[in-house]
């Protein structure tokens, strides 16, 4: 899918290149369109486990032993809320954003030492990320809203194009970033 002239994978990239000197790419089937990206690309360890199975697999094959992973489907992945969970959560396993929406977690930090936990919810079946953050050992912290409003105040970073409604209102959105604002030339 495309917004502005560019695939929302690359536009996701080019926030992660900006920031973090190792970007993986994850997908759970190898594809034409991930040749050229300029990034290792992996498939699932795990194969059938969703976003679970993709985080299992990121966080193993990771050369640090602290990731921040995040879905290629977040049109407005920015920057400022990525630095500011990491300075919030510099030691925890798991650093995640609760938004009144939920749990948030494609927009987070793990460390590797979620991996035993993680392999241990895909072979049962149970992979619902947020899980993650009630296992007993893993040191959580969770972002609030009030700890982001300041670098992300309508939190756009964490929207996810899952419909043609969600690409159309991403669209709107980014139509509107461009406009000048009222009373200007």
């Amino acid at each position: 899918l495309e917004l502005e002239g560019q695939t929302l994978l690359k536009r996701t990239l080019s926030v992660l290149e900006a920031l973090f000197p190792d970007v993986l790419v994850v997908a759970a089937e190898q594809g034409p369109e991930l040749s050229g990206l300029g990034h290792r690309v992996v498939t699932d360890l795990i194969p059938g486990c969703a976003t679970l199975g993709g985080l299992y697999t990121g966080l193993s094959l990771a050369s640090r032993p602290r990731i921040f992973a995040a879905a290629c489907d977040m049109p407005f992945l920015a920057a400022p809320s990525i630095l500011k969970m990491a300075e919030l959560g510099e030691t925890a396993d798991i650093v995640m954003a609760s938004l009144q929406t939920g749990l948030q977690p494609m927009h987070a930090f793990y460390s590797k030492s979620c991996l035993p936990h993680l392999e241990r919810m895909a072979r049962a079946g149970q992979f619902k990320v947020q899980d993650l953050c009630r296992v007993p050992g893993l040191e959580v912290r969770l972002i609030s809203e009030e700890d982001l409003r300041a670098t992300d105040p309508q939190f756009l970073s964490f929207m996810n194009v899952n419909t043609p409604a969600d690409l159309e209102c991403a669209r709107k959105l980014a139509a509107g970033r461009k406009r000048p604002p009222s009373g200007s030339r």
